[in-house]
């Protein structure tokens, strides 16, 4: 059986792109009942991206309903309001002062229905930036991300788009205090976070090792590691390893395991510390050493050592991955360009935690919507009569 702990809870999403529609996501998956609005007639822009957004929709919408209305007109922005009263969170990630615009920001909202929790997710929280526009990328280079990740004076984006996910657990996290404190107070308010404070947070072992070093932070590629054997090598045959090893003990099993007496007997590897001072020339030792092996002999050897490794892999990779195969951690979703009912069938990685002593996993009990595909369905539980969501069908306040 699933894991839905947030059963109960309703949630209106008002959100686009990753930040939003992973917040959602996120109640979804636990439980909540997760009704995403999009605008009519066309719905969700994310539905119609090429290249890399592409799969966008499909990767951060299952599990929710939709309904589609017109929130530029009073009628559209009524419906909302007939919905709130029964509604626990809010969320959004629009621009400043969008959801103001449209009638449904907090300050409006709240007055329908005093517990509501409201999670605007934005680029900046409140100062001198709030109102600047800002996107994944644009924060990883304003805090540092993209300097430490690219080779020294080529800053680099990370391949993920990471701060708009992590952005939007916090700002789950938030609203779930929210919800906590509500039980006590009895009311709700306006929680938030915000792309470029996640950015800044990722930054802090490394502000921590400047003000504690003196020195300055170096690009990845060319950091002050903390452990000698924290490295990529190429194996036989092309393929390549992460292998780190981050303990005094394990570069004894390591050493033991590959046979290298010669090192294991060196004075000036005696300690992790010391083995630092001697990458220049331990690096390429153990890259001369290790590229005349097999990738697959290199992986049971570390394997048998108990050291950190993994393969250098793809995310192609992943639909194929033993382990998440074996542990329900993919679910078949329907990718679909426009969240439609054509598409394929993909696995696609589930939330990332478990419950329970029996490892209970969040599951899919509800494929990517089709456009408005729930506004029937979700009217006729706040109220509405058969009579009017035909006239708000007919009208086009509500996508048909």
């Amino acid at each position: 059986m699933a894991a839905t702990p947030l059963a109960g809870l309703r949630v209106l999403e008002f959100t686009h792109t990753v930040m939003g529609p992973t917040a959602g996501l996120i109640f979804a998956e636990l439980g909540a009942d997760v009704v995403k609005i999009e605008p009519a007639p066309h719905g969700d822009h994310t539905r119609g991206l090429g290249g890399f957004g592409a799969g966008f929709f499909a990767a951060f919408n299952r599990n929710k309903r939709s309904l589609a209305v017109d929130l530029k007109r009073p009628e559209g922005r009524t419906v909302i309001h007939r919905l709130v009263p029964t509604t626990d969170v809010v969320i959004e990630n629009f621009g400043p002062g969008t959801m103001e615009r449209l009638g449904c920001g907090y300050e409006q909202l709240a007055p329908i229905n005093p517990r509501l929790v409201y999670l605007a997710l934005k680029g900046y929280l409140a100062g001198p930036y709030e109102h600047r526009p800002a996107l994944d990328e644009v924060v990883q280079f304003q805090a540092g991300l993209a300097f430490m990740t690219g080779p020294v004076g080529q800053p680099l984006r990370a391949g993920a788009s990471v701060i708009d996910i992590m952005g939007a657990v916090f700002g789950v996290v938030a609203a779930q205090a929210a919800l906590r404190e509500r039980e006590t107070t009895g009311s709700g308010q306006r929680v938030s976070s915000a792309l470029f404070e996640s950015a800044a947070f990722l930054m802090s072992t490394h502000m921590a090792g400047m003000a504690a070093t003196g020195l300055d932070a170096r690009p990845m590629p060319a950091r002050r590691g903390a452990w000698a054997i924290y490295e990529v090598f190429a194996a036989s045959g092309g393929g390549q390893l992460f292998i780190g090893v981050t303990s005094d003990q394990q570069w004894v099993r390591f050493v033991d395991e590959f046979g290298l007496e010669e090192l294991a007997a060196d004075p000036r590897l005696s300690t992790n510390v010391m083995r630092l001072a001697e990458r220049a020339w331990l690096i390429p030792a153990l890259q001369e050493i290790l590229g005349k092996l097999p990738q697959t002999e290199i992986e049971r050897r570390c394997e048998r050592a108990n050291v950190s490794w993994a393969p250098v892999g793809q995310p192609g990779d992943l639909f194929a991955d033993p382990h998440l195969l074996a542990t329900g951690g993919l679910v078949d979703v329907l990718v679909s360009r426009f969240g439609g009912g054509d598409g394929k069938i993909a696995g696609l990685p589930a939330l990332p935690i478990e419950f329970g002593a029996d490892h209970r996993r969040p599951g899919l009990y509800r494929q990517p919507p089709r456009i408005g595909e729930h506004n029937a369905e979700v009217l006729a539980e706040a109220g509405f009569s058969a009579a009017e969501i035909a006239a708000l069908a007919g009208s086009g306040v509500i996508a048909s």
